[in-house]
């Protein structure tokens, strides 16, 4: 565990919200000095990026498969802190696979960054020589224009003006966009897109890389409490935030609890309801009135192995990605972002359909047959992060009624990912340490070179 420290403080805060933002706000405020109080409703860490206890097979299993790429560098600081690193498998390669299962790979090459891709994208055979060319010369326009430049617009409208053929964009472009930022590409706020190729397909070499969690994604945060109670402060589950202002906050029973600073890491809606004064501001309901995005991920043991590889795409499938979960690949996990025409079929639809792909695209997949399933719906996943939610997002930090927010729907430049989120958790440390007169003390960022392989 890194080594950290505290200091004698009759400061004291409390962040409401014990998610990713929450608690890497809660710990970074510790480790400087500040006695720290985590609320959190749930009985467990982590929000949405949690896990569950399967009720029928008494199982840990994970809301829906996360995934960490390089360019994740404070997410990565964050497992560090947390001495977790090793609990991430890492991999340099991605794997598509189309229907009749053609496997294309995806990774690094000896090109210097950003045309590390290029020789392995150039031998790729989901993909046409035209659609190469044309998926080429626009991410070479992405990466050298101005991040800004396309504010207010969608990634479809940049890739129509851009010309990208309709088979890019089903085979390429959408599946990208869709995993990533969990919205279409004809709604998703373009410059939210091409961050994601900004940063993981045209950083350094190692930003593309992936890393899966080992374990159930609770298993990353169990340390976090510990780590929050060595520095003086606690951690209370099953408090259920009622009234959130300035001066502290109201439970559902009743009790008060009172700081010197009140940190809000709730979700866009909760926070709306319950931080005084967020519900009437124009940022919070501009953000609510585009509402969310749904994912389903669906846990599959099947009667024999049907995935070698850690993952795969499926190209220009309904059905994303699949993720092995079992040495032999008999167990997988399925994924669909941006589920909308999901949400209202039942188990059996559900795993009907995925299992239609897995025959499509999976060599010998046709014969294999389930012996469990269990869908998740994700109803409220992630906010719809839409040119007009990107334009009313508040920075990180930001101050409502003597309230700090934080939370992946504020304005850290990235979709709602785990990495928005630490980030968002950091920044509102940070303004609560400079409201308090107090001096931060950050860790360096980690990336894939220095965690495990």
């Amino acid at each position: 565990m890194p080594s950290s420290f505290s200091t004698p403080s009759s400061s004291s805060a409390i962040v409401v919200g014990g998610g990713l933002a929450g608690i890497a706000c809660a710990i970074r405020l510790a480790e400087s000095g500040v006695k720290v109080t985590l609320l959190e409703a749930r009985r467990r860490l982590g929000g949405r990026a949690t896990s569950f206890t399967d009720a029928s097979s008494g199982e840990t299993l994970d809301n829906c498969q996360h995934v960490a790429l390089g360019c994740c560098t404070e997410f990565l600081a964050f497992c560090g802190r947390l001495d977790v690193l090793d609990l991430m498998e890492w991999s340099d390669t991605q794997w598509w696979v189309e229907a009749g299962g053609r496997t294309s790979t995806l990774r690094p090459g000896r090109l210097p960054a950003p045309a590390h891709y290029a020789g392995s994208f150039a031998a790729a055979s989901f993909l046409s020589l035209t659609e190469k060319i044309s998926i080429a010369s626009a991410l070479l326009r992405i990466v050298s224009r101005d991040p800004q430049e396309d504010a207010g617009r969608t990634f479809g409208e940049v890739l129509c003006e851009m010309e990208q053929p309709a088979g890019a964009i089903a085979k390429f472009w959408s599946p990208v966009i869709v995993s990533a930022c969990n919205l279409d590409v004809d709604r998703v706020a373009a410059t939210l897109a091409e961050k994601v190729f900004r940063d993981g397909f045209s950083g350094s070499r190692d930003a593309g890389q992936i890393a899966l969690p080992s374990v159930p994604l609770v298993r990353l945060y169990d340390p976090a409490i510990r780590v929050i109670e060595s520095l003086g402060g606690r951690v209370i589950f099953g408090a259920r935030a009622q009234v959130v202002d300035g001066g502290g906050v109201t439970l559902s029973d009743g009790t008060r609890l009172c700081g010197d600073a009140v940190v809000s890491a709730l979700p866009l809606d909760r926070a709306a309801e319950v931080v005084q004064g967020a519900g009437t501001r124009a940022d919070f309901e501009a953000m609510i009135r585009e509402g969310v995005s749904p994912i389903l991920g669906v846990h599959l043991e099947l009667d024999r192995p049907v995935l070698e590889q850690p993952h795969a795409v499926l190209v220009d499938r309904p059905t994303q990605w699949l993720f092995r979960k079992s040495p032999d690949g008999s167990r997988v996990h399925a994924v669909i972002s941006a589920a909308d025409e999901w949400m209202e079929l039942d188990e059996a639809e559900i795993v009907a359909r995925i299992m239609d792909d897995i025959a499509a695209c999976v060599p010998g997949g046709s014969a294999a047959r389930v012996v469990r399933a269990r869908p998740v719906k994700e109803r409220r996943a992630t906010f719809a992060a839409t040119p007009r939610f990107e334009a009313a997002r508040p920075a990180p930090g930001s101050d409502v009624g003597g309230v700090v927010l934080a939370g992946d729907y504020t304005a850290t430049g990235w979709p709602a990912t785990m990495e928005g989120a630490v980030r968002s958790g950091n920044e509102a440390a940070e303004a609560v340490l400079r409201r308090l007169g107090r001096r931060s003390r950050v860790a360096a960022a980690i990336g894939p070179s220095s965690a495990r392989w």
